[in-house]
């Protein structure tokens, strides 16, 4: 059975298929799903590092245009330092086994957040990794890293205040529009804002996570650790996307 939902169109013999061009996931359990194991967490996050191979592959053959994917907060500096530690040698490993494959799918790397804030060896290998699928033109693989999106959001009220006093724009000039354009989404244009935001875990709060761009963000939550998440969770999550009605606020005509 089909779990996308179908949509007839004007010709008769095509169906379209309700997709969201944006996902955007909170990849959490990972410490759960090793403590489950009787390992420690980092066990976890090296199992987690294979789904997100899985899903982007996953998203990318089902016509996904991007996959934002919250790889560290700002917050997780908190955590004891041998999990950070290993936490930003991740992408280096990362990106060295699986740039080739993403080359080969025409996926582009992106990342949002504080980049500068990483350690050289990270930033290096999240940089090399963009350099390195800069020129593909597919899905686009977005990597939340040192992101907070109360500092994105300070970050760009104190721009937009600079412009202000600079004599660049006028204040009665500040609407949706610019505020979205100072925010590091701005990159992805008109799919800066994700359609479909997933949490694993069985947790269900937001975290500091696109705070503003989630304003209108359907939401899906799956009880999967995130190691154990796999392409038919993410097929189910897609389905139950194609059978909302988004209203924007507004109301549908019967």
């Amino acid at each position: 059975m089909a779990l996308f939902k179908m949509t007839k169109t004007k010709d008769s013999n095509k169906v379209e298929v309700i997709l969201p061009e944006h996902v955007a996931i909170i990849m959490d359990g990972n410490g759960r799903w090793a403590k489950r194991q009787h390992k420690p967490r980092i066990f976890g996050h090296k199992a987690g590092v294979q789904t997100v191979k899985t899903i982007t592959l996953a998203a990318n053959n089902f016509g996904v245009k991007i996959l934002t994917l919250f790889a560290f907060s700002t917050e997780n500096w908190g955590r004891p330092s041998d999990e950070v530690n290993y936490l930003m040698k991740l992408p280096i490993d990362f990106f060295n086994t699986f740039v080739p494959e993403l080359i080969e799918n025409n996926i582009k790397v992106e990342a949002i957040g504080e980049l500068d804030g990483l350690p050289e060896a990270t930033r290096r290998a999240v940089y090399n990794a963009i350099n390195d699928t800069c020129d593909n033109t597919g899905m686009i693989l977005n990597f939340a890293m040192n992101y907070g999106s109360r500092t994105e959001i300070i970050d760009a009220t104190k721009s937009i205040v600079d412009q202000v006093l600079k004599g660049k724009i006028k204040t009665d000039e500040i609407d949706e529009q610019l505020i979205s354009a100072n925010l590091s989404t701005n990159s992805l244009g008109d799919h800066a804002d994700p359609d479909l935001i997933i949490r694993t875990s069985g947790e269900q709060r937001i975290s500091n996570f696109l705070l503003w761009q989630a304003a209108y963000s359907e939401f899906y939550f799956s009880d999967k650790l995130w190691p154990d998440y796999t392409a038919e969770d993410f097929e189910e999550a897609l389905a139950a996307y194609g059978n909302r009605d988004r209203r924007f606020g507004n109301i549908k005509e019967s």
